[in-house]
């Protein structure tokens, strides 16, 4: 095993993150009826928060106060509850992506394993705990709670702090998302893995370590 850490995004590298889905049961738990196009409506505000957040030009309090500012006027209800109401649904429906519970059975032992998401706190554990994936990870890195989100090199900093300062040779970042995930490892100085299950073109300016199309592939790759 070359590695002695691996690390891992959450949502959409080890959970799936249906976040209409979500968004439909929380309204369904208020009696209110869902559509698709209300979801895209609301992605027009939410998609560029997340952007501003990464680039660390808003905070996490900012996305979930701004997200649902006009839902709370049209409810008469608070962005707080609602934010709550939402992870709420997001860990009912949560499970997990195709083979991420093999590769993470298949490491346990080998290397020391670890989360570092841009995730929200309230979510986090709850996932975990219901996942059954509570002892799993050595360390979870919540951006949220560390002030900086991925690719901030201050994230990955802190996780290392964290971890006891291992050598970043032997660390690995696995994450789907090209810009927060590869090029935060890759800025950092740590070998990355993209886990490109969506079949997006490459970037030329984005060069990861290894590039996979499914966890069971990474899996074969780590303990060949």
């Amino acid at each position: 095993m070359k590695y002695d850490w691996v690390l891992f995004d959450a949502d959409e590298t080890l959970f799936k993150f249906d976040a209409f889905k979500g968004m439909q049961l929380m309204f369904e738990r208020m009696g209110v009826e869902y559509s698709r196009d209300d979801f895209e409506q609301y992605q027009k505000v939410n998609k560029p928060l997340w952007v501003d957040y990464q680039n660390g030009t808003i905070t996490a309090e900012d996305i979930k106060h701004i997200r649902f500012k006009g839902y709370a006027e049209q409810f008469n209800t608070t962005t707080a509850a609602l934010n709550t109401a939402f992870l709420d649904a997001m860990a009912d429906i949560c499970s997990m992506i195709p083979q991420a519970r093999e590769l993470l059975d298949a490491l346990k032992g080998k290397a020391k394993l670890g989360i570092i998401t841009n995730g929200f706190t309230e979510l986090q554990q709850v996932r975990l705990a219901k996942m059954g994936l509570s002892d799993m990870f050595d360390h979870v890195i919540i951006s949220e709670q560390v002030g900086v989100a991925k690719p901030d090199v201050g994230i990955f900093t802190h996780a290392m702090e964290q971890m006891g300062q291992p050598c970043k040779s032997k660390v690995l970042m696995v994450g789907d998302n090209l810009h927060s995930d590869v090029l935060g490892g890759m800025n950092f100085g740590i070998d990355t893995c993209w886990l490109n299950a969506a079949q997006q073109p490459e970037c030329q300016e984005i060069t990861p370590s290894y590039t996979v199309k499914c966890l069971s592939e990474l899996q074969s790759l780590l303990l060949a």
